[in-house]
């Protein structure tokens, strides 16, 4: 973290692109922020994030940190202030709800949660439903029961990206057939596919979701041709 006051930001900011762009394919910074101080409007504070101490010592080493250095303290007033922070707690709220759909409503059948989770405005698109777009949270209860009642189901995260009001999590789906589902009585198999989920959040609450999923791979293994939901 770098704490900082200084009249010519403009400049600085003009230094900081020129740094990007002659330390590109050696820096090992993965995110920067810059805060402005609202009380005092020349004071600034930036955040530059590494995977480790170690690689922010690299990234310390570069010809071009060194001379952004000498060219950032002849912008400031004063002499800026460094620190070396390790991260001792990280967590992101909206990550946070979007996993507990996942686990606790999908999963573990707590249907409480889509109360909790979901606006009851909630703004519903599904590539798997004939009418794609749906209003309100009583219709992703409605999906989620049509589901659990024909699989004992997990969701595996592949990955998960975070930006804004914005949370995208890529997953792996498996469930074992206990219920009729498109048309086929329970089989007693477990099938799999593949999919992905994004839901914006809004104070605390998941306001809109967009569901992407291989629905076809998932009917050639039950050997069905109908819809999850019947239409």
């Amino acid at each position: 973290m770098i704490d900082y006051e200084t009249t010519r930001f403009d400049e600085m900011n003009a230094l900081i692109d020129r740094w990007a762009e002659q330390s590109s394919g050696r820096r090992t910074a993965t995110h920067t922020m810059i805060g402005q101080d609202r009380e005092a409007r020349n004071h600034y504070v930036d955040m530059v994030e590494f995977a480790s101490y170690e690689e922010a010592m690299k990234n310390s080493r570069l010809p071009e940190t060194d001379r952004m250095f000498q060219e950032m303290v002849a912008l400031c007033e004063g002499m800026p202030k460094f620190m070396n922070l390790d991260v001792v707690r990280d967590e992101h709220l909206n990550k946070q709800l979007a996993d507990r759909v996942f686990t606790e409503a999908a999963m573990a059948g707590n249907m409480s949660v889509i109360d909790e989770c979901f606006a009851t405005n909630y703004i519903d698109h599904d590539t798997g439903k004939a009418e794609s777009t749906v209003i309100g949270r009583d219709s992703m209860r409605s999906d989620m029961e049509t589901w659990r009642a024909a699989f004992d189901m997990t969701f595996e995260p592949q990955a998960q990206l975070a930006e804004g009001d914005m949370v995208t999590t890529v997953w792996n789906w498996r469930g074992t057939h206990k219920g009729t589902f498109m048309g086929v009585a329970p089989t007693g198999k477990m099938y799999e596919m593949s999919g992905s989920t994004t839901f914006r959040c809004l104070d605390g609450e998941i306001v809109e979701g967009w569901w992407h999923y291989d629905t076809a791979a998932l009917q050639m293994q039950m050997g069905a041709s109908g819809s999850p939901y019947g239409t």
